[in-house]
């Protein structure tokens, strides 16, 4: 974060001073980074007390400053120097975009995320003044690995701050923008919404400059009624662009495309469309190799560059294309553009994140999120590593539940189940007992499974021991599933398994 005193960030926040002195807030400086668990906190920096699923950030105030903390933002006295601000209220059942409030009782939590938000929109604007580029990804799927793209395209340009992981809520948002300093040159902020309203309240935090839209599809259906209600929301993204931005839409997504509408900053449109009036950077002669890596040649600007890229599934194509995009819009060259894509594998922890053990069975561990269009991805990535060299190698697919799609959870799983058999998937593991993973098992069975081909597991361990009982030597697993089923744990123990082979081999 930049320097800031405590007496400017109380001004800032609207917050009162406890436990030190005015004219030593004047004087001491946040010179570190603002963090809200005790354990990272290092010298100069900021404490946020949050309350949390097993405890309360306040009972950590006093470690938190004896680490190193100048201070701690929370919303009652804790018996060192804080910045006090009043609670709120107490928050909605329903919590924030992504459940941060869920366990915020009297309202202390949504008090100290109001002021996370609004000292990060002051640094925002700060560093906006001062040349900061901000990027905004948005999108049903994909924006982790987008995001992760556009570090890489761009790093080659100036110093690059994105978030790790998935940081896209109401607390990761503003907690990346804070991470930015006066030498950073563009800072890349994944968007989140679990209600109509949460993206163009990011927006307001830190308005990007260039804003990238991804997809509309089925991810927290449950959460907003419809399809029409997911695109209205992402489209609060392109709204918020100013006229003197750019949005980058992806054109082969319609809803998507239909958002040049929607605002009135310039609009680029990338996709696979050869018709220079559909897309302006495209992908022609999208080839995958056996590890179903994308190479295409990326035409742009009247130019074309051949791209080879070290991320995994066709799906990546697009998200390449607007990292692509973003690039070119600040100043980079389409040479440029083709180096970084070459280099940029996967950066995020079980997100495509492809290991081969040394008895060669390649395991995808893609089960940190999951919704119908990134298991329908995941499932064809894994058909196409199973099938693209030789020999053929048996595909498993390690399938848990999809949270979040409210009344279509039945026929969501029901039609994951029927597409990995027609996609020859040789065995299908179906992981928990509840009525949508019913479903998918019976969906696989209806679609013409037969014997062990399609088996349903209890948990991740019987699922892990039936795993390690019949994999064979060159087989390919694909785990795929949402955050909640702890499918990624499943996923590192059978990579950490490299001595070899189960019963199958024998």
């Amino acid at each position: 974060m930049i320097e800031l005193s405590l007496a400017r960030i109380a001004e800032i926040v609207e917050g009162r001073l406890d436990n030190i002195g005015a004219d030593e807030a004047a004087a001491t400086s946040v010179t570190g980074t603002v963090e809200f668990d005790s354990r990272a906190v290092t010298s100069g920096g900021l404490f946020l007390a949050l309350p949390g699923e097993r405890s309360d950030g306040h009972d950590f105030a006093a470690a938190a400053v004896a680490a190193g903390a100048v201070a701690v933002l929370a919303a009652r006295p804790v018996g060192v120097p804080a910045i006090i601000v009043e609670p709120v209220g107490v928050p909605p059942a329903t919590g924030g975009t992504a459940g941060v409030l869920e366990h915020d009782t009297d309202g202390s939590g949504a008090a100290v995320l109001a002021a996370l938000a609004k000292l990060a929109a002051a640094v925002a604007a700060e560093l906006t003044a001062g040349g900061l580029t901000i990027v905004g990804i948005t999108g049903s799927s994909g924006k982790t690995s987008t995001k992760d793209l556009i570090a890489a395209v761009l790093a080659p340009l100036g110093e690059v701050i994105a978030p790790p992981g998935s940081f896209n809520n109401e607390l990761g948002h503003p907690w990346t923008v804070l991470r930015a300093t006066r030498s950073t040159d563009y800072l890349i902020l994944e968007m989140s919404a679990r209600h109509p309203g949460n993206i163009a309240a990011l927006a307001r935090i830190a308005p990007p400059s260039i804003g990238v839209v991804l997809n509309v599809g089925t991810a927290h259906l449950g959460e907003f009624g419809s399809r029409e209600a997911i695109a209205a929301t992402k489209s609060e993204l392109p709204q918020s662009i100013p006229n003197s931005g750019v949005v980058i839409l992806n054109a082969d997504d319609p809803i998507v495309a239909a958002m040049a509408d929607t605002t009135a900053a310039r609009v680029v449109r990338v996709g696979r469309s050869a018709d220079d009036a559909e897309t302006d950077v495209r992908a022609e002669d999208v080839e995958l190799d056996p590890l179903a890596r994308a190479r295409f040649t990326l035409h742009a600007g009247g130019g074309a560059v051949a791209v080879s890229l070290a991320v995994y599934g066709d799906h990546q194509v697009s998200n390449a294309l607007c990292a692509a995009a973003v690039a070119l819009e600040c100043g980079a060259s389409l040479d440029q553009v083709a180096a970084a894509l070459r280099e940029a594998g996967p950066a995020s922890r079980q997100r495509m994140q492809v290991s081969t053990r040394d008895d060669g069975v390649t395991i995808i561990n893609d089960a940190y999120n999951a919704n119908p269009d990134s298991v329908r991805a995941g499932l064809k990535a894994l058909a196409w590593m199973s099938r693209g060299g030789a020999p053929e190698r048996r595909s498993w697919a390690v399938l848990g539940e999809m949270a979040e799609l409210g009344d279509d959870a039945i026929s969501e799983h029901d039609r994951i189940g029927r597409l990995a058999v027609r996609l020859d998937v040789s065995r299908l593991i179906v992981v928990g007992t509840g009525r949508p993973m019913s479903a998918m098992l019976n969906g696989a069975v209806m679609e013409g499974s037969w014997g062990s081909e399609a088996t349903g597991v209890a948990d991740t361990d019987a699922a892990l021991d039936l795993l390690r009982a019949e994999l064979r030597a060159g087989d390919v697993v694909l785990v795929k599933a949402s955050n909640a089923a702890g499918l990624g744990a499943l996923a590192d123990a059978l990579v950490a398994d490299s001595s070899g082979a189960g019963k199958g081999d024998r």
